[in-house]
């Protein structure tokens, strides 16, 4: 029987890489303190030091770790806004595709 094949969120994986780049340790030692293939933590590792060289080849510099966390709280407020809002639009519908119920009529 094959094992099952784990999904990491990006804020996870991006929180693995800064481990290995804003500590200094070393890829294998981030692997197995987080359990995770140390083969895929240098694959996120090397793509996030992609995403900040060219965040720092453009005039943005790089999000610090506390603006890093805000834009997660974020995005993820944003995304739950847009459920209830998805939400409260099927209820509107719902409601008004009903005929309104006449007074006096039994």
């Amino acid at each position: 029987m094959g094992t099952t094949r784990r999904k990491f969120t990006l804020e996870f994986k991006t929180d693995a890489a800064h481990r290995v780049i804003d500590t200094g340790r070393t890829v294998v030692e981030v692997a197995g303190e987080l359990s995770v293939d140390k083969g895929s933590l240098a694959r996120w590792v090397r793509d996030e030091r992609r995403r900040l060289e060219a965040a720092a080849g453009s005039s943005d510099e790089p999000l610090s770790p506390a603006e890093r966390a805000e834009l997660l709280r974020l995005r993820r407020q944003v995304a739950e806004q847009e459920k209830d809002l998805a939400f409260l639009g099927k209820a509107a519908a719902y409601f008004a595709a009903m005929p309104p119920k006449q007074k006096g009529s039994l």
